[in-house]
């Protein structure tokens, strides 16, 4: 059966066409189905009687399941979901002062191998349909239900690629920032990749207003291959010109991700190269305190240390904030909670 929920209005539209409907029958459903948040095809009062058999016959309207929740003493909450085939994904909601953020899971496993990153303990399984990332954000809006609010930000740096599995997310971001569905804001959306350059020069194209982050974590080829596999394939030589490129064609700003590691990339020498190596584009940068990983071996660099990187970014015309931490009480770091379940970590 095809899941609505991962269908956008445009290819909803040419879909109902294919049903001899017409394009005004896409509308309706996606007023029942985001607007009234209606789930049973029965209780849609202005559609034919007959046209609801179909929908009951060859479509459905199915979330993920709560496999697991924790709830953090500052109000982070982590959900291990389980899909309809019994893989399980994790999505986080994180509380600022300007809104409720989701940080969305893209793929069940990841093959990036990021050397810092418990998502890479386990290897992609598959890409999430659109419909399963669209339903980590329904789950959590019916969760702050009960507080009278809903999710306002999504960012979708949860485990997996988001540019490995490309086209699947391109729907899911059209749907949420849909005025007709979730209505989340193209600017309060962002998509975060390790670096693939033919997708981000893709992106670039799409005429989104949603925002673009690069998981750069290294100033230099020789320490980011050492902890980003990917940098071997797509060296930065290639990558920053795709950067680059991006820019010129959505016009809109990158912010470069960069993890602190102690004694490993921390250095005001790494920051110095760091600032040469983006000069070409107009960027942010955000430092991100790690989440220790015991299976991994590497520390969270010292806060002088972290702090000092960031007076010198700043003070060298780069805007740089550090990221704000949440959940750490619970099993912060991306993909630690899914690695526990199956036994992978400790």
């Amino acid at each position: 059966m095809i899941n609505l929920y991962g269908i956008p209005l445009n290819k909803l539209e040419k879909l109902m066409l294919d049903e001899n409907q017409s394009k005004f029958r896409a509308k309706q459903l996606f007023t029942w189905i985001y607007e009234k948040e209606e789930t049973d095809f029965d209780n849609m009062s202005d559609i034919s009687k007959s046209f609801r058999e179909v929908l009951k016959e060859k479509y459905c309207l199915i979330k993920p399941s709560i496999y697991l929740k924790q709830v953090a003493s500052d109000g982070t909450i982590k959900l291990l979901l389980e899909m309809e085939d019994g893989s399980k994904v994790e999505t986080v909601l994180m509380r600022y002062n300007y809104g409720n953020v989701v940080c969305v899971t893209s793929q069940v496993g990841c093959n990036m191998g990021c050397s810092f990153c418990a998502s890479g303990l386990l290897k992609k399984q598959r890409n999430l349909e659109v419909y399963e990332m669209v339903g980590q954000i329904l789950v959590m809006n019916d969760l702050l239900k009960e507080e009278n609010q809903r999710v306002t930000h999504v960012v979708v740096m949860g485990t997996g690629e988001p540019f490995d599995n490309y086209d699947n997310v391109i729907d899911f971001v059209r749907i949420i920032n849909d005025q007709k569905a979730l209505a989340i804001g193209a600017r309060h959306i962002t998509v975060s990749t390790c670096g693939i350059p033919d997708k981000i020069i893709q992106y670039g194209k799409e005429g989104l207003q949603v925002n673009l982050a690069i998981s750069l974590h290294a100033p230099n080829n020789e320490l980011r291959s050492k902890i980003m596999p990917i940098n071997r394939a797509y060296p930065l030589e290639v990558l920053i010109p795709a950067i680059a490129e991006y820019i010129e064609s959505a016009n809109r700003r990158v912010t470069y991700e960069y993890i602190m590691l102690k004694d490993v990339n921390d250095s005001l020498e790494h920051a110095k190269e760091l600032l040469e190596l983006i000069r070409p584009t107009y960027a942010y940068v955000n430092l991100i305190p790690y989440n220790p990983v015991d299976e991994h071996g590497y520390q969270r660099a010292e806060s002088t240390k972290v702090k000092a990187f960031m007076d010198y970014c700043i003070k060298h015309g780069v805007n740089t904030t550090i990221r704000k931490e949440f959940g750490t009480d619970i099993d912060a770091a991306c993909g630690q909670l899914r690695a526990k379940q199956e036994g992978l970590l400790k």
